[in-house]
């Protein structure tokens, strides 16, 4: 990570919007998930944007003002059966942005997350037809939700009219009430 970012700044100039967006699924059932799998996804999906924040911050305290942004999942508000290691990743997100906009928002950095719903992509593609239709009737608009809608919301975050959205959560997922 911190090799990428060097390169990057080099490249292109201080980081002034990060985009943690990696995900990765390793479903099944709590009393067969390996240690093996829980920390593969949470270490990708958790430690992954943990570490890649801490090396954008530095530039952005430097530069006083920056946007952090986090892509959760819906499954991480409200939980899902045989995703115990991706739910608490993605629950990981939230209390991950929280805790930046407090230490750094008097920095002008935000932190802030979108939380997709079901969303047509590779990696939905390959989860069972079966799942796939409950995550689509969970969307009041009875479909899966498009990309672009989750990259409007990522660029909401990163827009500078939303310098005083900290700490929020955002989600995508063409429904108002889900889950509780």
């Amino acid at each position: 990570v911190d090799a990428a970012f060097s390169q990057v700044e080099q490249e292109l100039g201080p980081v002034e919007v990060l985009v943690a967006n990696a995900g990765i699924t390793e479903d099944t059932l709590l009393m067969r998930m390996s240690d093996a799998s829980f920390e593969n996804v949470v270490d990708t999906n958790l430690a992954g944007a943990f570490r890649c924040a801490r090396a954008a911050s530095t530039g952005m305290i430097r530069r006083k003002g920056g946007r952090i942004i986090f892509v959760s999942s819906v499954v991480g508000l409200f939980g899902s059966a045989g995703q115990t290691n991706y739910s608490a990743s993605k629950a990981g997100l939230v209390g991950l942005a929280r805790s930046i906009a407090r230490e750094l928002g008097g920095r002008g950095i935000t932190a802030n997350v979108v939380a997709p719903g079901f969303i047509e992509t590779d990696m939905t593609s390959k989860i069972p037809m079966a799942t796939r239709e409950v995550g689509r009737r969970l969307n009041s608009m009875m479909q899966g939700g498009n990309p672009i809608d989750v990259g409007e919301a990522i660029a909401f975050f990163a827009e500078p009219g939303s310098a005083g959205v900290t700490g929020q959560v955002l989600r995508v997922c063409g429904q108002s009430q889900i889950g509780a």
